[in-house]
């Protein structure tokens, strides 16, 4: 979780920096963080301090950067200093990623839940 934790830093956001990274057979397969999408500025905030909509989750980006390598998710652990909302729960489980380990818990359970509900084993982790 602490590398997930110094994988937040390198995002752009200003409201909530978010890091995740995703581990199979105890190695590091992929990392993300929320940001804009590639090509896009660096500013994850509309001027009324709300997210941009081209904003990507930190998880979202990490299993899109292990889809584009050689890496395989399959059966894979996630850490993420966030829980994950509804629309990245959905990702999490057609990735193939089993166990989900959170630091903060999101405002809204949805995506929790959402996980739980699929048998993905979840724990939040207390530093």
């Amino acid at each position: 979780m602490n590398l997930a934790l110094n994988v937040a830093q390198a995002s752009y956001c200003v409201r909530k920096k978010v890091g995740a990274l995703i581990v199979n057979q105890d190695n590091v397969i992929a990392i993300g963080y929320n940001g804009t999408i590639s090509g896009f500025p660096n500013v994850c905030e509309l001027e009324d301090g709300s997210t941009r909509p081209d904003v990507l989750h930190a998880e979202s980006n990490a299993i899109a950067k292990c889809a584009k390598s050689s890496n395989n998710s399959d059966g894979a652990a996630l850490y993420v200093t966030l829980s994950p909302c509804f629309e990245c729960a959905k990702i999490i489980i057609q990735s193939g990623i089993k166990k989900v380990y959170y630091l903060e818990e999101y405002r809204i359970l949805d995506g929790l839940n959402l996980l739980r509900k699929s048998k993905i084993y979840v724990q939040q982790i207390i530093l």
